[in-house]
């Protein structure tokens, strides 16, 4: 510093050599912990050491650039300060504007929010960087809207992405934004479509947040989309996002920035709350009496206190129930209402008259559509069709499972089937369970298929129970108490849930395609095939269900739905768990080591996460499978 004020020239190219080999040798964290902070202090009123530090990064050679950048993103502690040690580096070093504009953003996704919000920030905070926050948005928004990305990056990627395009939005200004806004529009519309044909929850919600959040920017003044998610702390952070730190808005480099004043606007005023209350007191006691020489606040009201709701009798027969559903009485919207809640005690109570309209009665629950708003309608339906096919599983279970294949049916009705279905085969095949509960809400199978729960997680827990249930531990605990048994009802009736499911798949209707765009569908009926091959566990025809589904996995091994693959890789665990053991060794040798092969592949490079843990947990399996094949042979 004093060759420098003292007008004489200095070179630091040595220091920055020094600095980029220690970086790129491991000792990165120990050397910029001590040196940003002291730079950070040394620039904050110092033109002369600004320079310093700028001359600093722009000689590390380029070999060296990016574990320098890396480190001084990751531990500067704002983008300003971030603005001031680097300065216009990314401008001048090709090196680092692709480490900056590219592979931290593209390539990599493991950095903090923080390191995200320092690096954008960063682009923002100077006129001639600004061009390449906008390059960077489009380049985000490129990734972000390509289908193909969505099916082979995993979702923290896609999360990581998404953060990085609202803290871009949040750092544009109107002049900006209008200058791209049909660019922005055009990427918005083709991104969430590719994200709401995901299978994956967590997906869709990320597609509907973005594409909310791009719609508020460039329609400023016209309507703006709106989507229905449930909110968690995933969609609150992403929404907080859009809102700048205060950190950004006092930087003197930005003076007519009025994101500020957007905030700030956002804040209740309290002079505004106190003008509003003034405002709403009334003034005019000559009109307040006018009106009140109008009103019937004089009338006594009658006394309603000990009043009764009239509560309309359901019908007390199977017969009536239908003709009530179907025929000339379903006009009186309150006997429809107590006939749909009466419906499942009724099935259950009479089980001989069930069995005589059993299919009918079927046909009837699976298109009865909604007339009034009677709370948990869809469940009562779901219930009263569980009812039914287990009081009659073999003709309803070869209805159910041919009008899943049939034409004219909508996707929910064709998931409704296969939902009904697990759920019967999961009382059936505990007989008791369904006389405990009594079907509380509460009373559901180990895998709920439902559209909105991630069953992988299910499925884990399936895994680890059995798991649990084979392992020998050796303690002296308190002995438990064994459960009373009792046969299993799915054992003569597996085969008619099962293979007529199987059987159909690779044939596309004109209306249904499960290999093609209906792969929602396809993903719930692998997973269906999962929860039937586990419960068909000691069963008779566990075997064969084993053989048939090996066969359907391997044909769809390599589908590019991440939730497929997850359901697929599920069934390898049912087979594993419920097939016995010689079987599996007498029948599947050849297909198992396939299919050992193929799940070490998946392990390594699949890029959803919940795909590579269920793999390694189907090794595991093999691994025990083995083991045991070794000790009975010595």
């Amino acid at each position: 510093v004093c060759f420098i004020t003292g007008g004489l020239d200095c070179s630091i190219s040595f220091v920055s050599h020094v600095l980029g080999k220690v970086c790129v040798h491991g000792w990165q964290k120990e050397i910029l912990g001590v040196l940003v902070p002291h730079l950070t202090d040394l620039t904050k009123s110092d033109c002369i050491w600004q320079r310093i530090c700028w001359q600093l990064v722009e000689c590390v050679p380029d070999r060296w650039m990016e574990a320098v950048v890396l480190g001084f993103v990751q531990r500067a502690p704002g983008a300003d300060v971030l603005s001031r040690l680097l300065g216009n580096l990314v401008v001048k070093n090709k090196k680092a504007q692709f480490v900056v504009a590219q592979k931290m953003l593209l390539l990599q996704y493991g950095h903090t929010t923080a390191v995200l919000q320092n690096l954008l920030g960063y682009l923002a905070l100077d006129s001639g960087r600004r061009p390449l926050l906008l390059r960077v948005l489009q380049d985000l928004l490129e990734t972000w809207s390509s289908s193909s990305a969505v099916k082979h990056s995993p979702a923290e990627q896609q999360l990581y992405i998404s953060k990085a395009i609202l803290i871009c939005l949040s750092h544009l200004k109107e002049p900006e934004i209008a200058s791209c806004r049909q660019e922005l529009l055009t990427s918005m519309m083709e991104g969430v479509k590719c994200h709401l044909e995901s299978s994956l929850p967590q997906l869709r919600r990320l597609g509907m947040v973005v594409a909310e959040s791009i719609s508020v920017n460039i329609n400023t003044e016209g309507p703006v989309l709106k989507f229905e998610y449930e909110e968690d702390d995933e969609t609150r952070e992403l929404k907080s996002l859009l809102v700048q730190t205060p950190s950004f808005c006092v930087v003197p480099s930005l003076p007519d920035d009025d994101r500020s004043e957007k905030a700030g606007a956002a804040l209740p005023l309290a002079p505004e709350k106190n003008e509003k209350s003034y405002t709403a007191v009334p003034v005019k006691a000559d009109e307040e009496s006018d009106v009140e020489l109008d009103s019937d606040d004089d009338l006594i009201p009658y006394d309603m206190s000990e009043d009764k709701e009239l509560k309309l009798k359901a019908p007390m027969y199977i017969r009536d129930c239908i003709e009530v559903l179907t025929g000339s009485r379903s006009e009186d919207v309150d006997k429809w209402e107590a006939t749909v809640k009466a419906l499942e005690s009724l099935v259950r109570r009479n089980p001989a008259a069930t069995r005589e309209v059993s299919v009918e009665l079927a046909k009837i629950l699976l298109h009865l559509e909604e007339k009034t708003c009677i709370e948990g309608f869809v469940e009562l339906c779901q219930r009263a069709q569980v009812a039914v096919l287990t009081t009659d599983p073999i003709p309803v279970a070869k209805y159910l499972t041919s009008q899943f294949y049939s034409l004219n049916y909508s996707l929910r009705q064709r998931m409704d089937i296969l939902d009904v279905l697990v759920l019967a085969a999961q009382e059936l095949s505990c007989p008791k369970f369904h006389r405990k509960t009594k079907h509380s809400g509460v009373q559901k199978p180990c895998i709920q298929l439902l559209p909105e729960s991630d069953s992988s997680k299910g499925w884990r827990r399936i895994v680890e129970e059995r798991i649990k249930s084979k392992t020998r531990r050796f303690d002296t605990g308190q002995s438990r108490v064994e459960l009373a048994s009792c046969p299993n009802e799915f054992n003569s009736v597996a085969g008619y849930f099962f293979f007529p499911l199987i059987q159909h798949f690779d044939r596309p209707l004109t209306t249904f395609d499960l290999l093609g765009e209906d792969h929602l569908v396809l993903g719930r009926l692998v997973h269906t095939l999962a929860v039937l091959m586990y419960l068909a566990v000691n069963t008779v025809a566990v075997t064969a269900m084993g053989k048939a589904l090996l066969e359907f996995v391997w044909a769809l091994r390599f589908h590019t739905d991440s939730y497929v693959r997850q359901g697929l890789l599920s069934c390898i665990s049912s087979l594993l768990l419920s097939v016995p053991t010689e079987q599996i060794l007498a029948d599947m040798t050849e297909e198992l080591l396939e299919t050992q092969s193929w799940l070490g592949d998946v392990m390594e490079k699949d890029p959803d996460g919940d795909c590579r843990r269920l793999a390694l947990q189907n090794l595991l399996l093999m691994e025990n499978l083995k083991r045991k094949l070794e000790a009975v042979s010595s």
